[in-house]
Order: structure tokens, then sequence, then C-alpha cells
């Protein structure tokens, strides 16, 4: 190498400073410092990213699909694409829709593969903002019976159902919603149930609450119903909402 240098100088010294000067400029970028704003940033743990992500985008709305606004974490949101093009559910029944953010993400999802519709279970629709045609709404309290029960016509002679539980956090009705909908997931499908992260955190970071929440309710949950299970799989890009949440139902 250091031959073909000396070569090219005698014989094209222009050509051999044109190198020089490209290579001095790569060392240059290669070394230079990071800015600070981006040092920080890399310096984040996924704990303090979690309380980012909760605290500075989803209570201050900041995140949204198509202009609405929704709460899911970006990862999650990923997961969820990837289980319904592989399940291409009938019926995804998602209970706790808020302002539809994510209820028209899932018929988005539903589109593309010209199949499906999203039964969207919520007690209160004054926020709800969103119209599709895949859309169903079923208002009332999730874990109510005759609430259950119109789910249920909607289910009726579908094969393959997906449920998402985005509703009341706390342990007693995360678990009283797992007791009413687990028979309505189909063997392969799942129910995930999301936000069991804020078991994981102290209420003082803004992340955590001062009540058990879904993380207790899906460990007595697999404890009465064998055929279910965690697919850590799901968690595989670390950063998710939904920690020992994607159940997924066994044959």
């Amino acid at each position: 190498m250091i031959v073909s240098a000396v070569r090219l100088f005698i014989t094209d010294p222009e050509r051999f400073l044109t190198r020089v000067k490209g290579r001095v400029r790569w060392i240059a970028r290669r070394y230079r410092p990071m800015p600070r704003d981006y040092q920080q940033r890399f310096k984040m743990t996924l704990g303090e990213w979690m309380i980012y992500h909760q605290t500075t985008l989803s209570d201050a709305g900041k995140i949204s699909w198509m202009g609405v606004r929704t709460a899911k974490c970006a990862l999650d949101a990923w997961i969820y694409q990837e289980l319904i093009y592989r399940i291409r559910p009938d019926v995804v029944i998602e209970i706790g829709s808020d302002r539809g953010g994510s209820t028209l993400y899932f018929a988005h999802l539903l589109d593309s593969m010209q199949h499906g519709i999203v039964v969207s279970v919520d007690i209160d629709r004054s926020l709800f903002q969103v119209q599709h045609a895949r859309i169903v709404l079923v208002t009332g309290d999730s874990s109510a019976p005759a609430t259950v029960e119109q789910v249920a016509t909607h289910c009726a002679n579908q094969e393959r159902v997906m449920v998402i539980h985005d509703g009341g956090h706390t342990g007693d009705q995360v678990l009283r919603d797992l007791r009413a909908y687990a028979n309505f997931v189909s063997v392969g499908s799942y129910f995930i149930i999301e936000d069991s992260i804020i078991d994981l955190f102290s209420p003082t970071t803004g992340l955590g609450r001062y009540w058990d929440g879904p993380l207790s309710a899906i460990e007595q949950f697999l404890e009465e119903r064998p055929d279910f299970a965690v697919d850590r799989e799901c968690e595989r890009y670390l950063l998710t909402n939904n920690p020992r949440g994607y159940l997924v139902k066994k044959g």
C-alpha cells in the first residue's frame, strides 16, 4: 500500500493530494464528537425511555395514527401488525378505545388484507372520533353480561378471534375481562393485555400506579387457564408496554 502511494505521488501528485484530503476528511468525520443532545439521548436506559415515552409523549397526546390520538408504544404496534397478518383474524375485539386511534389502526391493517372487523368495546364514547366500515361499536361496561353478549353476536361462527385489552387497568377489572373474553380467543390467537408496564415502576416516576395493575391479573389468570401461555417472543424488541401481556391460546 505504501509503495503504491509513493508511486502515485511520483506519477500524479494532484491525484495523490486529492486522495489524502479525502482520507483526512473521513478521519475527521469518524472521530467527530457526538453532539451533546445525542450523547444524553443514547445514555438513556430502557427504563428511562419508558418513563419518557409515558410522560413526554403518551400523556401529552403526541402519539397518533392518521391524525387520531392513541397511546400505543410504536414497537407494540409493530408486533400487532405481525400477529394480525399471521393470524388473519375474522374479529379483533378491542376493549377500551378512547379516541379511536388504535381502533382505526387495526381497521386499516384489516383493510390491507381485505378481511375482518374490529369490535370496539368502550363504556364512554364522548371522545371517540373515528368511523370506518370495518369498525363495529359496542358501548357498555366491558365485563357486564349484556356487553359480552353483544360482542358474542359478532363472534358467532367466526374461526379466528383476537382480543386486545386497553380498558380499565386495575387488577380486578383486567381479571374480570380476562375471564369474560378468554373463550372468544381462538386457538393460536392472542389475548393481549396492555400496560402491564405500570406494575414494574414506582408511582413516583409518572409511569407506575398506587394499585395492583394488569400484571397481577395476568398471573392469576394464567393459574386458572393453563390453555394460555405468555409469548415472550412478542417482547423481543425489549421496549414494550405489555410485559407478560402477550397471551397465546394453546391447542
